[in-house]
């Protein structure tokens, strides 16, 4: 890994910008309305199960999130950062996936660099708060 990604500057960059982004993500499937979370306008409204499962994701992203930030803030645990970051990066395969297969390649390019800066983070965090 380079040097400059192991940067604690650089990794609370990315770590703030990634607990926004799941933040506003994770969040806006908590609280939104079934037929908010269409795709597109022509798409169906989600089931009854599809909203369960988008809402548990949700959860997911905005602990994540959290997971994020609040060890380094606190101190507390910091070497949870990289579990959590880990733990999203997995949720985002699953976004890669799913993109591809409903919409296409282009689709999931988002995901999948957030999907990498999240491997960043956890790889950049990885032993953080446990030198002795």
């Amino acid at each position: 890994m380079p040097a400059f990604l192991r940067n604690n500057k650089v990794l609370w960059t990315l770590q703030i910008l990634l607990a926004a982004l799941y933040l506003f993500a994770g969040g806006l499937k908590l609280v939104a309305a079934p037929d908010q979370l269409r795709p597109t306008p022509a798409d169906p409204i989600p089931s009854a199960n599809m909203m369960i499962f988008l809402r548990m994701i949700g959860g997911f992203e905005v602990l994540g999130a959290l997971g994020l930030i609040l060890p380094g803030l606190t101190g507390i645990r910091r070497h949870l950062t990289s579990v959590a970051a880990g733990c999203l990066a997995f949720i985002m395969v699953g976004a890669v996936v799913t993109s591809m297969v409903m919409m296409g390649a282009l689709a999931a390019i988002f995901p999948l660099v957030v999907g990498v800066l999240d491997v960043i983070v956890m790889a950049g965090r990885r032993g953080w708060g446990r030198q002795s």
